[in-house]
């Protein structure tokens, strides 16, 4: 009596030759690593979101910029913190010795503020390339495993001259296992893939929203002090002009 064909995960990968061994073994492998993105983006997106309400309550505290800037330092950890950072060292880098505002302040601040923004969503979306990636290719990979496993069962079927279905069924369940990993790969990738992207683009899109809202805040400092200078400049004009009127 010959003993029961075993028709469990195991069982047929066991039975499946080596090249649709190797298809599976690379579609489980795309799946654990697809998961261990994942996580990781889940992770970084939840603690990004939960950074950014903390340090909105505190911008907007009434707390004086110069002083929330001594608090968090020049290079903080927060990716909101970073932006903010980057737009406020600028501005501090943007005074002459004498306290004045220098030209182009105002675009110089915007741009650094841009690249900060940029930096940060680009690690936000870092590692989403390979979600996009197995979401597209997993199905026909699993795709070729099944016809190369049907190949090699009709291949058989015909050394063996024996096309009875209990002969044919393993090696067709085999194969198919194949489409079943590269569906099982490839619909939480294109799923999570679709969160993801959005959920970035939403923490970036707040992030630039407050980069707006700052660099209005920095503009209209930055007009109320070009208006002191010019005030102060005409004073000195006025003051410098009056002795030789008088003489």
């Amino acid at each position: 009596m010959e003993p029961a064909t075993d028709y469990g995960m195991w069982g047929l990968f066991a039975h499946a030759t080596w090249g649709v061994k190797l298809i599976m073994l690379g579609l489980v492998g795309a799946s654990v690593w697809c998961w261990a993105v994942i996580v990781d983006k889940l992770v970084q997106l939840r603690a990004a979101r939960a950074e950014a309400r903390v340090f909105d309550r505190a911008f907007w505290s009434g707390e004086p910029l110069d002083g929330l800037y001594e608090q968090i330092g020049p290079a903080p950890r927060g990716r909101s913190q970073r932006v903010f950072a980057a737009g406020m060292g600028e501005w501090r880098r943007s005074h002459d010795a004498g306290g004045g505002l220098i030209a182009g302040a105002q675009a110089r601040i915007e741009r650094v503020m841009d690249v900060a923004i940029a930096k940060e969503g680009e690690a936000l979306t870092r590692g989403l390339g390979v979600l996009a990636t197995v979401g597209a290719t997993a199905p026909f990979v699993g795709l070729f495993g099944t016809v190369w496993g049907i190949m090699n069962s009709f291949i058989g079927i015909a050394e063996s001259q024996n096309t009875n279905l209990a002969v044919v069924a393993p090696g067709i369940a085999e194969a198919l296992l194949a489409t079943g990993l590269g569906l099982l790969a490839a619909i939480p990738a294109v799923v999570f893939y679709n969160k993801l992207s959005t959920d970035a683009e939403r923490v970036v899109g707040g992030y630039e929203a407050f980069a707006d809202e700052f660099a209005t805040i920095l503009s209209r400092q930055t007009a109320a002090q070009t208006a002191a200078q010019a005030g102060t400049q005409a004073g000195t004009q006025a003051g410098a002009a009056t002795p030789g009127a008088a003489a």
